[in-house]
């Protein structure tokens, strides 16, 4: 059987349509030559959950005080987790007021993007680099914007170069090197923010529609009495080893993101 690997990779990249179980599709429409996607429909349903739920749970808050039920407690002790376990210990407690909703935004928005892989023909929009790069960017922008706007323009990058107790003439010479060498470095930082989320997204999905197609090809032989019950336990595993993943991914995302933004508004 020919295995074409860009048919594997359907499952986990975007389209102008969504594929659902048995057999029907849904055929997204141009709006002013302009094609609605997958992705953006499950980008939008993601900002749309959060401000479902959290908008009325910030208006409880400020009027109640604590909320009450199983489904409020739940989202208010994850905010409490978001901020006592991401933000203070990235950004600094004295810092953590000013970055908690965006940091929580992030992790939010990229909780639910991961969460919809675990449907099979929706995918996870955070497995291609058109999410995650975005992504990166804005938190490159925030973390930079914070720290020009604490230190000024020029005093945020000059800052990159520690004080050096050495002649002037060596200082001269090094510190726009040192200086470059940290812009290359907190490019290469934010980089890999972007990169390490489409990679485990990206590869988890794709690893399951391999395996997957291991019933396909076996489909009227007799191994297929063995390799569709063995196939279909170990994606069950794999499946909740990607919902760990899914929310591990966000939190290592929004931790690293509070970090970058934390160093950026504190000199080392």
């Amino acid at each position: 059987m020919n295995l074409d690997p860009a048919k594997f990779a359907e499952h986990v990249n975007d389209a102008n349509r969504i594929e659902f179980p048995a057999g029907f599709e849904l055929h997204l429409p141009r709006i002013l030559g302009f094609q609605i996607t997958k992705f953006m429909l499950l980008e939008l349903a993601a900002a749309v959950l959060i401000v479902v739920i959290f908008v009325p749970l910030a208006r409880r808050l400020a009027r109640d005080g604590p909320p009450k039920g199983r489904f409020w407690n739940f989202f208010e002790a994850l905010v409490l987790f978001i901020r006592d376990g991401i933000v203070r210990p990235g950004v600094g407690r004295s810092e953590s007021g000013r970055f908690l909703p965006f940091v929580a935004t992030m992790f939010l928005f990229i909780l639910f993007c991961n969460l919809a892989g675990m449907f099979p023909w929706l995918g996870s929009p955070t497995a291609t680099i058109n999410v995650t790069g975005p992504l990166a960017i804005i938190t490159f922008c925030v973390g930079a914007g914070a720290g020009m706007k604490k230190y000024g323009v020029l005093g945020f990058w000059a800052g990159l170069c520690p004080t050096m107790d050495v002649p002037i003439a060596l200082r001269i010479v090094l510190t726009p090197m040192i200086i470059a060498l940290e812009i290359l470095g907190m490019l290469i930082r934010y980089s890999v923010l972007a990169i390490r989320l489409l990679a485990n997204m990206f590869g988890g999905h794709l690893g399951l529609a391999v395996l997957l197609s291991f019933i396909a090809m076996t489909a009227g032989s007799v191994a297929w009495w063995l390799v569709a019950p063995t196939t279909i336990a170990v994606a069950v595993a794999i499946s909740m080893l990607e919902l760990f993943i899914a929310v591990l991914q966000a939190y290592v995302f929004a931790f690293l993101a509070a970090l970058f933004i934390g160093m950026a508004v504190h000199r080392h």
